[in-house]
């Protein structure tokens, strides 16, 4: 069984700087594509940044572009979201997540494997 544990949250100032972890086990065949989604009080989640384990094409929502990387350690089976210039709008719950599911996000699906998440909470 697929588990995803993630780590890395807290809390920070507007303009600062985090690094999320997460790392996957229990799969039997390794996930093609892994993702961040995020989602905040009162509104839908939605889809940060995706990479392809693959060949390490990656994928990031508008309103993170320039700011946020995923990125990926194969040997240790983690997948990592930096995020630098944080800004009070990126306060939610990160999910770290593995392909697979009913949902399409960047030519990957997701939605069976999910993490339990972790807070990050920025501050103006």
């Amino acid at each position: 069984q697929v588990q995803l544990v993630e780590s890395g949250g807290g809390s920070v100032q507007a303009g600062g700087s985090l690094r999320l972890s997460c790392a996957a086990s229990g799969y039997t065949y390794r996930p093609t594509c892994m993702g961040w989604f995020r989602q905040a009080p009162g509104k839908e989640r939605e889809a940060v940044a995706v990479i392809d384990t693959g060949g390490s094409s990656t994928y990031y929502a508008d309103s993170v572009k320039g700011r946020f990387t995923i990125s990926q350690d194969n040997a240790k089976n983690t997948v990592y979201l930096q995020m630098n210039s944080l800004k009070p709008e990126d306060t939610a719950m990160y999910y770290c997540a593995a392909e697979g599911g009913g949902t399409w996000y960047w030519g990957c699906t997701f939605g069976y494997y999910w993490g339990q998440g972790t807070q990050v909470t920025v501050s103006s």
